[in-house]
């Protein structure tokens, strides 16, 4: 690779021993070698180097391909700014990298973010583990072709939770269901637990860290289902069992059982961790944050799920508990040489413990820990192990009955889930280990680092067929690459023979060999290989030079843990188990019972794994995720560069670089070439050249060769970018110069119009001075004069008003007398005229109650009279009635006799009033005499008294003593004369008072006789109701005898005579045909057939139904705004008395005929048609059906219809045609008021279906204008980054054109509303239904345009903005022009996206504060949103910058704090109902059913004639 041309103040990327790689500024080139000075303000001289990326977007870069410079350092920083922004996923190519957050985001894994990714393209969205699913999903799909993802990592990357997840989603696009309520998903997902319960360890570097491989296969039928699964695992890692280093732990099953509830622990005679030999080898008992005796319990709910019976999960956790008692089993010495024995009772206890629970013999299980049988041919000879042996031996048994153990679990887990054999392809899943490199490095490293070398090699190959396919794509000359291959590491390995792992083999055949002599054979072999070396240090260990570095293995344990025999005695031991379980664990081994003196290798048969793996990639479409473990102490925000840099080797991504390094490694699309180097060449910007021969212009023009044109980007070479950027350097350089000249002449030009600007200003002021004194002098004289002015003035007018006030005062008191005598005489009128109007009311008022109790007396009797003669004639129509009509009689003669106590008791009322009146009248009148008495009688002693006092004035003067005398006894007997009046004053004072009293008990009974009348005419509704269902019973009585007549006509000799007889019928009134003048009824002959009888009841009901259903399917449209159809239904069923029967089955044929109208139909007329017509008669319904009887109405109402008695059975009669009183509510009002009926359950059920139909129809329409729009959406947001090239600076010939194709997109979705609401008006929808489903409408436009701003970064743009701007101005003008009725709410759903986009236009975000941004720009936004806007935010027209960085980690906290709730940052779409039934029916006017015309095919029928009815 030719070097990067850099110049001086170029930024550069060096090595640094902490942070791997480190920015600086070249200060001074010397030859090869540069001097850089770092961001730390050290000086570094160095001649290893790397351009810096100064443009590079500030929240880095989603596909590292497009990355200007490829290379370690850029990768490294782009994954780091990325990550601190939480965006943990990146895409190199379409190799996903996924870094650890070490915390739960539960927001970016829910429900609708896997919607959102949803057969969407691979890059079109932002980085995602379910867009790798998609991808893989899709290409099996689309291919036919097997599809693979390999997940891998080092301990601790998250490649099991990534697993998890790929396995959600790939169960969301093809999940269904299973057997019994379990599905084949559910159970691979459930059984997670189950293999990390038993497969997965804490390790220095992870606390859940897989110690096994896995490959799950995911079986899908031809549809895309999944039918079927199965699990795969690779070299668990069998040591782990007997040992363990500080501070690691054993598998998770031992811990979970030692915390497993009282009675399991008593049942297998457990204890705590610590007194365990295989678990206290560690001093780590527990997790942080894991509780073992809940997770006890999950695992065990696990197990229900993949199909692990309660017997078999008790032989499980039997067979655990028994290895951990067999750890505990110490040897002696025994009493023979090289011989052993049990140690103590201690550890015979556990013997004892181990053999119960294998339910084994104790003797024979320790025969088989501490003796051999070598079978010779002479005899068998029993050889006894040694302590050491013997613990070996105890360590390999329990070794192989936990590998049984946890390879059952698997093939149960198998069993369970069931394998398709008629799967069409598979999708599988490998979470493989990754690559390890410890201090002390044994066989299990080297079979990982083998697994990961096989897998490297795989992909390499992958990233080289990639790099070809984006050459052929591009259509662009390309020669044969060399890239970097492993080929020679993997025949180190695996050559046969002559690799290490035969050799190993080997040595495993001789009972003699040695690690010594294992090692010492690999340095013979392999001693001048260069992928092969010996350290210096040691004599066994040996160094293998990995793809990923070198790694140093110590060959100690290499031939034992090889080794994978089967102990004889171990195998008999197993199979004589009483236990079934336990026996199968070993049964497949049995059947070769010469296999335990065969050599089995571990490296061999995990080769042939590794082959049969291999083979089944090789089969699929491969797809790639590498997890990255940020740091080493697994907590959230800390990036360690160097060990991420690590793990990008050990992970092969550098590997892929280089790849992409050995070909053209800088791709950029015409435009971004153009936008970035368009300045090294205007003229190419001038012209109307199109973008590839701009940019051969400018590549053409600063001389670069061996670049590639493709049919979009851009290839350039390793180099040539950097020499690009150095010549824009200069350009920029040049610029500046230029700008700062400009700005010198500037700044020197404002000096100078600043000194000048002064010297004006100072003579301005000078001859302001003069002019103001000046204009003191003159202000002075001209005060004088004015104050002389005022003064005279103010004389003057005080002379004047105090005249004028004395002239006011003698008015205002003449004025005031002459009103005050006015108003005395305007007083007296008044109050005669006060007087005689009273007077001349009590006179009118006495006369109108005399004339209106006349006019109630002699209309009571006229009715009674009507009344009564109607009865006759309804008794001579009910003669042939049998035993109905001794019963009607009844009933009448209790009519007839209530009717005459009702009237007795209203004579009694009125008599009694009328004697109250009297009464009152008379001791009124005498009240009245007895006050004119006590006037006179006052006006006597007045005028006595007054004669008194002339009098005695007059004797006064001649003092006469017998005249006072005279006055004195004529004033005694006047005083008495007034005490007698008084007195009896009171007397008729009290007789006054017991009038009233008697008047107050009259009033009282009075009530209750009101009280008892209304009593008798509740009783009289009562039994109207009862005649009016015995008339009804009558009439079909009637209509049978008349037919049973005919029938019997038609057979006697007399039939013709009578047929031909006159027959009086009684025909409705209505307005086409008057039947009746003056209450007689005309004689209408009505021909009778004699060959055909009529036809039953039933069967006319039944013809009346099918011409009803023929109507209403069809659409019979609308009168006056009306639906007919809804009217036709409503007036039918009123007629026929539907709402009040038992049993019908007219509703369900009406539900099935709206439902076989409406099911799978995409118009939106016909939909709107029956939406209107459902909420027409639900609403009809809703005012019509009440609870039950009459205890709904209100007095006044039952009053009304108690005032015609038999009101319902005169419907129709001819006496009824002379009184409009009663036929205005029989006939008239029975369309015009809806009058309530008693609901019964199949009027209710129907009800229910309607209001069910409503709501479906209601989801249709709304449903399928938003698979209408969504296209629509989808186009309006990729339609910005479309035509953008044509909006390039210096470009705008087409901007013009560009911008109307813009708008034409949202255009299209105004049409589409206007046509949906043009549709809706037509059918006359409610209004209500109308605003709420462009509400809905509304809600799901903003849902998408936010979510796509949230997921894509070319969305989350200042250009973005001002175009999502524009057409929600269009979406604003259709609001207004639809005006609020129909529009409703709509506009505000959309606030999220207004805010959304408001804060992306705005300027000068830097300067905006947090609170000032959450408060008053985006109130509705959450913080994460906000958050994520920020960091993703470019201004790609005026290159402005996002908030400040103190406002950006203040929204970090607030997101990311504990006590903080994370949720999604994407918005869900509502598809709920949002309306009620009474908000629908309360929301809709009343309409007249009488005044609907029905449709010609009905009207053509006699038996619809009610439906001709009017109100008058």
């Amino acid at each position: 690779m030719a070097a990067p041309v850099i110049i001086v103040g170029s930024h550069v990327w060096i090595e640094d021993p902490d942070l791997a790689w480190i920015d600086g500024v070249v200060t001074r080139i010397d030859g090869v070698n540069v001097h850089v000075k770092t961001k730390k303000g050290k000086t570094v001289v160095t001649n290893v180097y790397y351009p810096k990326d100064t443009e590079a977007p500030p929240g880095g870069l989603d596909d590292m391909t497009k990355l200007s410079y490829l290379h370690e350092p850029g990768v490294l920083q782009n994954l780091k700014t990325r990550y601190q922004l939480n965006e943990i996923y990146t895409y190199t190519g379409n190799i996903l990298i996924a870094v650890n957050p070490f915390q739960r985001l539960p927001h970016i894994y829910e429900t609708d973010m896997m919607e959102q990714y949803k057969g969407i393209s691979l890059g079109e969205l932002n980085p995602h583990v379910f867009a790798i699913g998609d991808a893989a999903y899709r290409a099996m799909i689309n291919e036919g072709k097997s599809n693979s993802i390999l997940v891998s990592g080092e301990s601790g990357a998250g490649k099991t939770e990534t697993t998890k997840m790929l396995m959600r989603y790939l169960a969301f696009l093809g999940g269904r269901s299973g057997v019994e309520g379990r599905t084949v998903e559910q159970q691979v997902l459930e059984s997670n637990p189950v293999l990390e319960a038993f497969g997965n360890a804490k390790t220095l570097r992870n606390n859940n860290s897989s110690r096994f491989g896995k490959f799950v296969e995911i079986q899908f039928d031809k549809n895309g289902r999944i039918s079927g699964a199965a699990i795969r695992t690779y070299l668990l890692e069998r040591s782990r069992v007997c040992q363990i280093s500080d501070p690691e732990r054993n598998y998770h099953c031992f811990y979970l059982l030692c915390a497993a509830p009282p009675e399991d622990i008593e049942k297998y005679k457990l204890e705590k961790p610590q007194s365990f030999h295989y678990l206290n080898q560690s001093s780590c008992y527990e997790l942080d944050g894991v509780n073992d005796a809940s997770e006890y319990l999950e695992t065990r709910r696990a197990m229900d799920v993949v199909g692990i019976s309660n017997d078999e999960q008790e032989a499980i956790f039997r067979v655990v508990a028994a290895i951990l008692h067999l750890g505990n089993i110490d040897f002696g010495k025994g009493e023979e040489i090289d011989s052993s024995d049990i140690k103590d009772e201690k550890s015979r206890f556990h013997l004892n413990m181990a053999a119960e629970l294998l339910m084994c013999n104790a003797q024979s299980l320790e025969d088989a820990l501490i003796r051999r049988l070598m079978v010779t041919p002479e005899e068998i000879i029993t050889r006894t192990l040694d302590p050491d042996d013997a613990i070996a031996s105890r360590d390999t048994l329990a070794k192989t009955i936990y590998s049984h153990l946890f390879d059952w679990i698997v093939n149960k887990i198998n069993t369970s889930i069931g394998q398709d054999p008629r799967s069409k392809s598979i999708i599988g899943v490998l979470d493989i280990y990754g690559f390890e490199s410890f201090k002390c490095n044994s066989f299990e490293q080297f079979c990982i680092n083998f697994t990961n070398e096989k897998l490297q090699q795989h992909f390499n190959q992958h990233v080289f067929k990639m790099e070809q396919e984006e050459y052929s794509k591009e259509e662009i000359a390309w020669s044969y690459i060399d890239f970097i291959d492993n080929s020679d590491v993997l025949e180190l390995i695996e050559k046969k023979p002559g690799g290490i792992i035969s050799l190993l083999d080997e040595a495993c055949m001789f009972p003699k060999s040695t690690h010594e002599t294992f090692s010492q054979k690999l340095f013979q072999t392999f001693k001048g290989n260069k992928r092969f070396s010996k350290p210096k240090l040691s004599p066994t260990d040996f160094t293998i030079s990995h793809y990923a570095g070198e790694v140093t293995y110590q060959s100690n344990y290499f031939i034992d843990k090889n080794k994978d025999y089967i102990v004889a005695e171990h195998q008999a031991l197993f199979t004589a188990s009483n236990c079934s379980f336990v026996a199968g664990l070993f049964h497949a081994l049995h059947e070769d019972s010469s296999r335990s003196s065969k050599f089995s290798s571990i490296g061999s048969r995990f080769k042939q794994q590794l082959h049969s793996l291999m083979e089944t990639l090789n089969g699929t479409e491969p797809h790639y995720i590498r997890c990255i473990k940020p740091n080493n102490v697994s907590q959230p925000g800390i990036f360690e560069n160097c060990n991420v840099i690590h793990q990008l080797r050990c992970g092969g991504v550098l590997e892929a670089i280089k790849i992409s390094c050995a070909g053209y490694p800088t791709r950029l699309a015409f435009y971004d070439f153009l936008e970035r180097f368009g300045l090294l060449a205007p003229e190419a910007l001038d012209g109307n050249c199109d973008d590839e021969v701009a940019c051969q212009m400018i590549l053409d023009k600063k001389g670069l060769t061996d670049y590639q044109v493709g049919k979009t980007k851009i290839f350039l070479r390793a180099g040539q970018m950097a020499e690009l950027d150095a010549r824009r350097a200069e350009v920029l350089a040049n610029a500046a110069r230029v700008i700062q000249r400009q700005f010198r002449t500037w700044n020197a030009r404002k000096k100078f119009r600043s000194i000048r600007n002064a010297a004006i200003v100072l003579q301005t002021f000078l001859r302001g001075e003069i002019a103001r004194t000046l204009q003191k002098k003159l202000k002075i004289e001209a005060a004088a004069i004015r104050f002389q002015k005022n003064y005279r003035r103010y004389i003057a007018r005080k002379s004047f008003v105090s005249i004028r006030s004395s002239a006011i005062v003698l008015q205002t008191g003449l004025r005031a007398m002459i009103a005050r005598k006015e108003f005395r005489l305007r007083r007296q009128t008044n109050a005669a005229i006060v007087i005689q109007a009273h007077w001349r009311g009590h006179q009118a008022h006495s006369y109108y109650t005399t004339l209106q109790k006349a006019a109630i007396v002699t209309q009571c009797a006229w009715r009674c009279r009507l009344a009564r003669r109607e009865l006759r004639m309804l008794k001579m129509a009910a003669r042939e009635t049998g035993a109905l009509k001794v019963a009607k009689d009844k009933l009448e003669k209790r009519v007839e006799e209530l009717t005459w106590r009702l009237q007795l008791e209203k004579r009694l009322r009125t008599d009694l009033e009328e004697a109250k009146v009297q009464e009152v009248a008379k001791l009124q009148e005498a009240l009245h005499t007895m006050r004119s008495q006590l006037k006179e009688a006052n006006a006597m002693v007045v005028k006595e008294q007054e004669a008194a006092r002339i009098a005695i004035e007059e004797a006064s003067s001649i003092n006469k003593e017998p005249v006072v005398v005279e006055d004195t006894e004529k004033i005694d007997s006047l005083s008495n004369e007034i005490e007698k009046l008084k007195e009896l004053l009171a007397s008729e004072t009290e007789k006054a008072d017991e009038a009233k009293q008697a008047q107050r008990s009259a009033l009282v009974h009075n009530e209750e006789l009101s009280k008892k009348l209304e009593e008798a005419g509740r009783q009289i509704d009562e039994l109207q109701d009862s005649v009016q269902r015995f008339q009804e019973k009558v009439s079909n009585l009637e209509s049978e005898n008349k037919v049973f007549r005919q029938q019997s006509l038609a057979v006697s000799p007399t039939s013709r005579a009578l047929a031909l007889r006159p027959k009086t019928t009684i025909i409705q009134r209505t307005p086409e045909k008057d039947t009746y003048s003056n209450g007689v009824a005309k004689q209408v002959q009505e021909p009778e057939t004699d060959d055909r009888p009529q036809k039953s009841l039933n069967q006319k009901q039944q013809e009346n139904q099918e011409l009803l259903l023929a109507s209403i399917s069809e659409d019979i449209g609308f009168s006056e705004g009306k639906p007919v159809a809804a009217c036709l239904i409503y007036k039918c069923l009123i007629h026929w008395r539907s709402f009040e029967v038992e049993r019908t089955t007219i509703f369900n044929r009406i539900i099935d005929t709206i439902a076989s109208a409406v099911e799978r139909q995409t118009n939106g007329d016909v939909l709107c048609y029956w939406l209107s017509n459902c909420a027409t008669l639900l609403m009809l319904l809703q005012r019509t059906l009440k609870a039950g009887g009459t205890g709904n109405l209100t007095p006044q109402r039952r009053r009304a219809m108690s005032t015609t008695l038999f009101g319902r059975s005169l419907r129709g009669s001819p006496q009824s045609a002379g009184f409009p009183f009663m036929n205005g509510r029989a006939i008239g009002g029975g369309m015009d008021e809806l009058r309530q009926v008693e609901a019964k359950y199949p009027t209710l059920y129907f009800k229910q279906q309607l209001t069910a139909f409503l709501e479906k129809i209601y989801g249709m329409i709304r449903d399928n204008m938003k698979k209408e729009i969504s296209p629509m959406l989808s186009s309006c947001i990729q339609a910005r980054a479309t035509p953008r090239s044509g909006l390039i600076k210096g470009r705008s010939q087409n901007n013009v054109v560009v911008q109307k194709a813009l708008i034409a997109h949202w255009q299209s979705i105004v049409t589409c509303l206007n046509g949906h609401l043009r549709t809706m008006r037509a059918n006359y929808v409610p209004s209500l239904l109308i605003s709420k489903v462009y509400g809905q409408i509304f809600s799901f436009i903003n849902v998408q345009l936010f979510n796509s701003l949230m997921l894509r970064r070319e969305c989350c743009s200042f250009s973005f903005g001002e175009y999502v701007k524009t057409g929600l101005a269009e979406l604003e003008q259709w609001c207004q022009n639809a005006t609020e009725e129909f529009a409703g709410s709509a506009w505000d759903e959309l606030k999220q996206i207004r805010q959304a986009v408001g804060f992306l236009v705005i300027h000068q975000k830097p300067k905006k504060s947090l609170n000032e941004i959450t408060t008053e720009l985006c109130p509705d936004l959450g913080i994460q949103q906000l958050y994520r806007i920020c960091t993703m935010y470019c201004d790609d027209k005026y290159g402005t910058h996002s908030v400040s960085s103190e406002v950006l980690t203040s929204m970090r906290i607030a997101a990311t704090e504990p006590n903080s709730v994370i949720s999604s940052f994407l918005l869900d779409d509502d598809s709920s109902i949002p309306f009620s039934l009474d908000d629908v029916w309360k929301s809709m006017k009343n309409i007249e059913v009488a005044e609907i015309d029905p449709p010609p095919l009905i009207r053509q029928n006699t038996s619809f004639m009610f439906l001709l009815e009017r109100s008058d």
